[in-house]
């Protein structure tokens, strides 16, 4: 992954030393089952996260500039659409810390540039469950488009519903140059 920069956060790959900053978020209960996935219970088990992270190269740590701490992650996973097409999925998580400041905002806005200019990704994706109003925000701040409701399984086989969101790429860039 390259290395991105914001006004406050740096977005760059992962390192194992990473591990106790992402237990520091990742081990909270408003976190992860958030998101679909289980409250970490150790430092080894962030690790181990890292370097599921590591080998697939799409998921950034999210560092904030002034404290110099991986607050969170964004991620840019492979998606087939169900017409066939090719794009990614837009993942991301915020430490509760530093939440309501704009952050994962900010974060999500330039991996979206990089995945358009970079990747030239003809679209992105994006979930969140109907509960969660604070990644309802962030992706209505980002422009993502509705596209209606899906079920998604999460880590321990539940099924809950969501809510799909899509971005082609001229819908961002006719956003961004309004």
């Amino acid at each position: 992954m390259n290395t991105l920069f914001t006004p406050r956060l740096i977005l760059r790959p992962w390192r194992l030393d990473d591990a106790s900053d992402m237990f520091e978020y990742a081990s909270k209960p408003s976190v992860g089952p958030a998101a679909g996935w289980a409250v970490h219970q150790s430092v080894l088990e962030s690790e181990a996260v890292i370097r599921r992270f590591l080998q697939a190269d799409e998921t950034w740590a999210l560092v904030h500039r002034e404290s110099g701490r991986v607050i969170g992650s964004v991620g840019l996973h492979k998606k087939t659409s169900l017409q066939g097409e090719t794009g990614r999925e837009l993942g991301y998580v915020l430490s509760p810390a530093y939440e309501g400041r704009g952050y994962m905002t900010e974060a999500c806005l330039e991996a979206l540039r990089f995945a358009f200019e970079n990747l030239a990704e003809p679209f992105v994706t994006v979930n969140h469950f109907l509960d969660n109003a604070k990644s309802r925000r962030v992706i209505e701040k980002c422009g993502f488009v509705y596209q209606g409701e899906i079920d998604y399984v999460t880590h321990d086989g539940i099924v809950r519903r969501s809510r799909h969101y899509r971005l082609d790429q001229a819908t961002f860039n006719q956003r961004r140059n309004a």
